[in-house]
């Protein structure tokens, strides 16, 4: 049925990588319904997360997607978002949409509530066992009973579990359990509202568990390494014992990279079939036609790359991600380069749906880039992490700059080049003036963000200027 305004069907993922579809040039992944969302949209090749500012990158970077709001105008790390930070959902539902969630919800419940109207099977907290996670049923009054207080550094300590659930469903993944109530919500839709449906998966999130099926698709003698891999990580980065980096031993083993590797590709594998079964029961209720389809995820991860495991850093493997569009008035099979933020989504949204964007939103719309292959809505983007690194890149050179311990160390890459980040031109005098021009742009994006006046961005910019 055709409605005034387009449904919006949203699947976000869990530590998936920007590099890990198929159609995207990754040949050794499976991603059919990806490669199909892909082939009937835009896909934003470089979509990024601004960073962290907690060790538990998906907290920020889901208040930042929910909000449109950058990385230091949130209070708390997104562990709890605010009233006057107005939510997507909440948004949406203002103005007319049947508002449905499902899956990991990081930022507290007050939020959750705000957000939603009806969901099922809701996860609060960080991650879980994948064939035993607490989940809770939908509760109207937003009451939610026996949360417990969510904590922005809960990752450092592996204290993650920090939501209890009112019921567990014992040998069902994740995955299955979030896809089977999302295509049960559309069979019985039968509102002439628009929805907002929002489906949040742990996958590929670790543990990396999966059906044997899907393990047994990937040989890991036949991964190969990254490029840029390394037995560790070269010099100390502020956080190189954080949880996801002591999941393997040091030195990191070849051996043991490429079982990652496998597993998190079997993990990709199982959750695109999961997709696949929300956009057909899509499908099945003639709705596809109708309905503006967005998949992302919420940041990236090392495995091996640069010595590293998680994505406590601003390396390009932590910090793109995926990022596609698809559905009416949107172009089929475009790839566009231009620099995205998942905090752009809210406003695309709002543009695709002809709303004007809430105040509060500062996130910019991608809209016009969707007929415009020149578009371009920022021309340098910025990242933090904590304390101790910072970063800015323009359409060809990467500046990360660190401070730990009272020692700055510089990386300087050539992206066209050296795609995987792995000789830093920093001590050479032929880029000596380019090193300059993005350190002034640092310091701009800085003073626009806030990052001077932030609790982090007091003591990265103290230990950078002494």
């Amino acid at each position: 049925m055709s409605r005034a305004k387009p449904n919006i069907l949203f699947f976000f993922t869990d530590d998936q990588r920007f590099d890990t579809i198929h159609a995207l040039g990754n040949p050794l992944v499976q991603t059919p319904v990806m490669d199909r969302l892909v082939a009937r949209g835009v896909s934003f090749t470089h979509a990024h997360i601004p960073g962290g500012t907690s060790a538990a990158i998906c907290m920020p970077s889901r208040a930042m997607l929910h909000t449109g709001r950058t990385l230091f105008h949130l209070d708390g790390a997104g562990a709890d978002i605010p009233p006057d930070h107005t939510l997507m959902g909440e948004y949406l539902q203002s103005h007319g949409y049947r508002t449905w969630g499902t899956g990991k919800w990081h930022n507290g419940v007050p939020s959750y509530a705000r957000s939603f109207s009806d969901g099922a099977e809701i996860f609060f907290g960080g991650m879980d066992d994948h064939w035993n996670v607490p989940v809770f049923d939908f509760d109207p009054d937003g009451k939610y009973e026996g949360t417990l207080p969510q904590c922005p550094d809960a990752f450092r300590s592996n204290e993650v579990n920090i939501r209890k659930g009112n019921h567990v469903h014992a040998g069902r993944h994740s995955s299955e359990i979030f896809a089977d109530c999302a295509a049960d919500w559309l069979k019985g839709y039968d509102s002439e509202d628009p929805f907002f449906m929002y489906v949040s998966f742990m996958a590929p999130h670790d543990p990396r568990t999966m059906p044997q099926e899907f393990l047994d698709l990937y040989d890991p003698e036949a991964i190969p390494l990254p490029q840029n891999f390394m037995g560790g990580h070269p010099f100390d980065n502020g956080d190189l014992k954080v949880r996801d980096e002591v999941l393997e031993t040091f030195p990191r083993d070849p051996a043991s990279v490429r079982r990652h590797i496998a597993e998190y590709y079997a993990m990709i594998t199982h959750l695109d079939a999961q997709m696949g079964r929300v956009m057909q029961a899509l499908e099945d209720r003639g709705m596809a036609d109708d309905t503006i389809v967005v998949f992302a995820g919420d940041n990236g991860l090392a495995i091996g790359q640069h010595g590293l495991f998680g994505k406590q850093n601003l390396y390009e493997h932590s910090i793109r991600v995926p990022l596609v569009f698809s559905g009416p008035g949107i172009p089929r099979g475009v790839r566009h380069s231009a620099y995205a933020y998942l905090l752009d989504i809210f406003p695309t949204l709002c543009d695709l749906t002809g709303l004007d964007s809430p105040g509060s939103v500062e996130g910019v719309s991608l809209a016009p880039t969707f007929e415009d292959p020149g578009a371009r809505p920022r021309d340098t983007v910025f990242a933090a992490y904590r304390q101790w690194q910072r970063m800015v890149k323009d359409d060809r050179f990467k500046l990360i700059e660190y401070v730990v311990d009272g020692r700055r160390t510089t990386q300087l890459f050539d992206l066209e080049r050296d795609p995987l980040e792995c000789r830093n031109l920093a001590g050479e005098a032929a880029h000596a003036d380019r090193l300059a021009g993005l350190r002034s742009r640092l310091f701009d994006w800085r003073d626009e963000w806030g990052d001077g006046d932030s609790e982090w961005g007091r003591a990265f910019w103290t230990g950078y200027d002494a």
